[in-house]
């Protein structure tokens, strides 16, 4: 990365799960760099969803590095998510005819409600030791299958956690670590958001700002996206290893599919 910015920069890793990001400084210059980012970085940065692209640069092992602007503030915390401007910078995401477009163009396959339940039928016949309430969530949703079926598509960021979600210092919003995003019913991102760090008696006034009402067809697409994620993730940490956060996972899904969530 120095070779490629020059002496008088320092390179350091940013940290996180990929090793793939770096923080570059010199003097009082700052930058994100990225190896490997998301194809429609430039989309994201355009439309202000994430701090402003500066430069592409491509390597002779044909690697990609990606310099953004290095934003001056803080991530979200969980109390954060109720603010009506993270409503709003979902809302735009889901309502970007330039992501999905792009989306398209590079091919990207749309995460349909068949897709996530093949998916979820592979990873269990891997495990012959599930317990009971794995097949019953499963069961819950074909049963439910035809509540999402038809829904509509748009870009899903697929991954709204807190900390993904960074504020500058002039207030200014943004969403990064597009790395996981897809198309997809919105109701998964939401329903993701709003189960996560949200009361359910402030769901009506958060969709309020992201513009949409909450109907009963919304609630039973939420629930149905929340329990498949649930169901995912649990079954991913069991063939894993990580005990203790698959049982985390199952206690989660239990409630939400004998309803106490």
């Amino acid at each position: 990365m120095e070779l490629l910015l020059g002496n008088e920069w320092t390179v350091e890793p940013a940290g996180g799960t990929t090793g793939e990001a770096y923080i570059a400084w010199a003097g009082e210059q700052k930058l994100f760099l990225k190896r490997n980012s998301s194809p429609f970085l430039a989309v994201l940065s355009a439309e202000g969803i994430v701090p402003k692209l500066l430069w592409t640069k491509r390597l002779e092992n044909g690697d990609v590095i990606t310099a953004q602007r290095w934003v001056h503030g803080r991530e979200l915390r969980a109390s954060d998510m109720n603010r009506a401007d993270v409503a709003g910078l979902l809302s735009k995401i889901h309502a970007s005819s330039e992501l999905l477009d792009m989306f398209k163009r590079i091919g990207n396959e749309p995460l349909t409600p068949s897709i996530i339940i093949e998916n979820l039928k592979s990873q269990m016949q891997l495990d012959d030791t599930f317990p009971p309430l794995f097949q019953e969530a499963l069961h819950y949703l074909l049963a439910a299958y035809s509540e999402v079926v038809s829904s509509p598509m748009v870009v899903c960021h697929c991954d709204i956690n807190h900390n993904n979600w960074m504020i500058n210092s002039s207030n200014e919003l943004y969403l990064i670590d597009w790395d996981g995003a897809t198309v997809a019913d919105p109701a998964f991102d939401l329903g993701l958001l709003l189960y996560e760090y949200i009361p359910v008696s402030e769901w009506e006034q958060w969709l309020r700002h992201y513009g949409l009402a909450l109907t009963n067809n919304l609630k039973r697409r939420m629930h149905w996206y929340v329990t498949a994620d649930a169901l995912e993730r649990a079954l991913y940490h069991r063939s894993r290893g990580f005990n203790q956060k698959a049982a985390s996972w199952t206690d989660y899904l239990r409630r939400l599919v004998y309803g106490t969530v």
